[in-house]
């Protein structure tokens, strides 16, 4: 048993071996019948290319041209009978191509006159193209359209006729392809052309920065009203609350003594409530008359009976309406007594005889230093400006008020 195994490797591979033998042989690859016939075919061999039908080779002449076997007379005989041979072409570079003068191609060689393609297709009479035709009238002047001389120059012109086009805004639009315009045409196109221009004069006109007319400036309402010599309402009303109070005035001519100095309406004030005279009378505002009317009345007479047991007679100003400017310095801003706005009062005398002079009292003068601070301080609840001793050297000697108004509503008490 273990020799018949050792016999079973070898045996197999002889086998083997002489089925792959068998198998390689040109007999075992030849096809056992033909290749149309009813036998079964086991293998195919190479077919010579005058073999295939001349139908075959012309519809694919690439693979008729590319077989390169030898061709097998016996095959071919039983296949069909023999076709005539045909002629191959010479080669394009060959010294038969050239002496024959076939081109490339199998195209005729070109006549050194050119090619007639009227004469090939029998045509009798040359075909005259449209270009030609119209080039031909044009040199005629036999041209149905008009045809313009000088595009682009200065001078455009029609040929072949007198007319002329000049250039300019008439010729705007004009073409030289479409027939002339009527005149009717003509009138409607220039009417919209000059719409057209009027709407693009009119778009750079509002592109322009617009002149506006310049109008006089409204006045503030709570300035002085400019003076036309009729007194205003505010100024009429002013003088009813001045005879309320008790003061005694008078009204005077306008003063002017240039833009910055001068009352449009002034009064001179000689009295007021209580029989307390003004001496010398001053002349001044109304506005700033009843400020200092209602200070004497509820502030002066009041604190000087508290403190003498006695009323006040006289009050003595020391100034009233003056063309100056602040303190009388060259190059200050124009004082408000220049507008008749302020009034500087330098000695108030009682109905006792007692003089209070509003120059810094004595050291034991308690009363009258008393009377003089309640001057300055409630002087202050009426006036937008107070100024007296102390407060700069210009005003050791009197008390200055006035209704200069400030933007910040500021009052300035010292």
């Amino acid at each position: 048993m273990a020799y018949v195994t050792r016999l079973h490797r070898p045996l197999t591979a002889l086998i083997l071996s002489f089925s792959l033998v068998t198998c390689s042989t040109d007999d075992a690859l030849s096809p056992p019948g033909r290749i149309d016939g009813g036998a079964r075919v086991g293998s195919i061999g190479p077919v010579p290319v005058d073999a295939v039908p001349q139908e075959a080779v012309a519809a694919y002449p690439a693979a008729a041209q590319s077989a390169t076997f030898e061709p097998n007379p016996e095959q071919v005989a039983a296949a069909q009978p023999r076709q005539p041979s045909r002629r191959a072409l010479p080669m394009i570079d060959s010294d038969e191509a050239v002496s024959s003068g076939a081109q490339p191609g199998g195209s005729m060689p070109v006549p050194e006159e050119g090619v007639n393609m009227d004469a090939m297709l029998g045509v009798d009479q040359p075909v005259v193209g449209l270009a030609e035709e119209q080039n031909n009238d044009i040199a005629e002047g036999n041209a149905s359209q008009p045809v313009v001389g000088g595009i682009g120059e200065d001078n455009v012109r029609q040929l072949g006729g007198a007319t002329s086009l000049p250039a300019g805004e008439d010729n705007i639009g004009y073409d030289p392809d479409l027939p002339p315009l009527s005149a009717e045409r003509k009138a409607a196109e220039e009417a919209q052309r000059a719409r057209a221009m009027e709407a693009q004069r009119a778009a750079e006109r509002a592109q322009q920065p617009q002149q506006v007319a310049m109008l006089p400036r409204v006045r503030n309402p709570m300035s002085t009203p400019d003076y036309t010599g009729e007194m205003p309402g505010a100024e009429i009303a002013c003088r009813q609350r001045l005879k309320k109070l008790g003061v005694q005035f008078r009204d005077i001519a306008r003063i002017s003594n240039g833009p910055s100095c001068g009352i449009d309406y002034p009064i001179e004030v000689s009295g007021l409530s209580g029989g307390i005279g003004v001496q010398p009378a001053v002349k001044l505002n109304c506005q700033v008359t009843e400020a200092f009317a209602k200070w004497v009345k509820y502030e002066l007479a009041p604190s000087s009976r508290y403190r003498y047991w006695s009323g006040v007679k006289t009050i003595k100003p020391l100034g009233g309406y003056s063309c100056r400017t602040m303190n009388s310095r060259r190059g200050n801003p124009m004082s408000e007594h220049a507008r008749g706005n302020a009034i500087d009062v330098g000695k108030f005398v009682l109905k006792n005889g007692k003089e209070i002079d509003v120059r810094k009292p004595g050291f034991f003068a308690f009363r009258e230093k008393g009377l003089l601070k309640a001057v300055r301080s409630d002087s202050c609840k009426y006036f937008n400006t107070v100024l007296g001793p102390g407060s700069d050297p210009f005003h050791k000697d009197h008390f200055h008020f006035d209704l200069r108004t400030r933007k910040t509503g500021y009052r300035h008490c010292d």
